[in-house]
């Protein structure tokens, strides 16, 4: 099943903002442009944020403040699998009587997969099953915030700097429009619609923006350039004598998950917060309608609106593939099914000499003259056997069998190159489409009239694997 399987055996163009070609499965279509739509021509938009171990759903805001990542989960740093509590009963010394011992609950954590716990590197156990677990500090982090403060000043002058040239050059007249006395006077006695009604650019509150003086207030954050060393510290003396342990050294992929402590050895090896999953939303960059939208509810997989190409357009399919050889006449069985529950009518054309689409073929394809019916998807008639099939009068030389909503037809192919490459045919399908979501008109006497068939055209290359030896 070239859809299942193998995905990337037949493929459709989209024509976007980029040319791509894709498998169906991994396509979307907008019903308001009738067009095909990828990944890449699409605006994706964030839901919400969830962690995917507690599922808690929490909005954009606090998930930046948390810098992405949940405060209860914890990954564990060796094998990044799910760190699980552990509960255990350890004696403590009795406050009344210090001499004497009773059992107290503790909490640590644990990996189930690689058996690490958080007492492997020295973390204190907890009274309480959540919260408060011991974190390292890094060293760095006040040099990285106040290098993060530096940046931030830098690139809000940068962009005041960009304001100020774009409405100079809008209004080379404007006078007194850089003092900030001229700017409370029109703001006071409300000539700011006024003036703003005469200008084109910028509101009024943006001037302040254009004032010499602007940054003189602020407080001026200077940062202190990082010494270079002449001289780094020496490797130590039994740096090449040392026997290895590898079991206590860390892996490349355990340092870079810790960027900020790059840890060298296994005892050094903190657990991280979990990383936070996110739900989004696509939507056409064309008509701004939505293309795919989750339900809200992090613990539903279930979308409110996912218009995915498979549910609308016909998906061609590769069912057998015979010897291909070299400027031979070879037939090849394909399947055409129906998503959509009216009878669709497919017209297959061949690919013009000069036809921009066609970059990839590499044989000659002929397609069946004849006009394809196809009936329309009905769950139920897939389990009812005493169902009368429908009389389409097919053309046995044309249509090899028929079942339900799909059919399978024969086409013709004739490898033109002989290198060792895959033999690729390109050809158009053209279909009839009832758009439901258009509003329903009602005729004059009161009856409601169907959606309008348009004619859809789509450009389809299958990958029919190299020539046969």
């Amino acid at each position: 099943m070239a859809s299942l399987l193998q995905p990337d055996r037949a493929v459709y163009l989209v024509r976007g903002e980029k040319r791509i070609r894709g498998p169906l499965s991994q396509l979307y279509f907008c019903r308001y442009c009738s067009e095909l739509r990828s990944l890449e021509c699409v605006s994706h938009e964030v839901d919400s944020h969830y962690c995917p171990s507690c599922l808690e759903n929490m909005p954009s805001a606090e998930a930046k403040l948390k810098k992405n990542r949940c405060a209860n989960c914890f990954d564990c740093p060796c094998c990044m699998h799910t760190l699980s509590t552990r509960a255990t009963n350890i004696p403590a010394p009795l406050p009344d009587d210090p001499t004497k011992t009773a059992m107290k609950k503790a909490y640590y954590l644990a990996c189930g997969f690689c058996r690490w716990t958080s007492r492997d590197v020295g973390m204190a156990d907890k009274s309480v099953a959540s919260g408060g677990w011991q974190e390292p500090e890094n060293p760095h982090t006040q040099r990285i915030n106040k290098l993060i403060e530096y940046y931030q000043q830098l690139a809000h002058r940068e962009k005041q700097e960009r304001d100020r040239k774009k409405l100079a050059r809008r209004r080379q007249c404007m006078p007194l429009a850089f003092s900030q006395h001229t700017i409370h006077v029109v703001e006071k006695y409300g000539l700011g619609t006024r003036l703003q009604r005469q200008r084109s650019g910028a509101p009024i509150s943006s001037l302040a923006g254009l004032s010499l003086k602007e940054g003189e207030d602020q407080k001026e954050i200077s940062i202190e350039p990082a010494p270079a060393l002449d001289e780094v510290e020496p490797l130590p003396e039994d740096c090449y004598t040392r026997p290895i342990s590898l079991p206590e050294v860390t892996t490349l992929r355990q340092r870079l998950l810790q960027p900020d402590f790059q840890p060298a050895g296994a005892s050094q090896l903190h657990p991280r917060h979990k990383h936070l999953l996110m739900k989004r939303s696509l939507r056409c960059r064309k008509c701004e309608h939505n293309l795919s939208k989750p339900e809200f509810n992090p613990t539903s997989i279930k979308f409110k609106i996912q218009l995915v190409a498979v549910s609308y357009i016909p998906e061609v399919r590769i069912m057998s593939i015979p010897n291909l050889r070299f400027m031979k006449e070879s037939q090849v069985l394909l399947t055409l099914t129906n998503p959509v529950e009216n009878i669709t009518h497919v017209t297959l054309v061949a690919c013009e000499e000069e036809d921009p689409d066609d970059i990839n073929s590499t044989a000659k394809v002929m397609v069946p003259s004849k006009e394809l019916v196809l009936a329309g998807k009905d769950a139920a008639a897939e389990y009812d056997e005493l169902a009368e099939p429908q009389d389409f009068q097919d053309d046995p030389d044309v249509v090899a069998f028929r079942k339900s909503n799909k059919i399978g037809f024969f086409i013709k192919v004739i490898p033109q190159k002989e290198e060792d490459v895959d033999v690729t045919v390109s050809f158009k399908i053209r279909h009839d489409f009832r758009n439901l979501a258009a509003p329903i008109r009602t005729s004059e006497e009161g009856a409601e009239t169907p959606a309008e068939a348009i004619w859809l055209t789509h450009h389809v290359e299958l990958s029919l694997g190299p020539l046969a030896p």
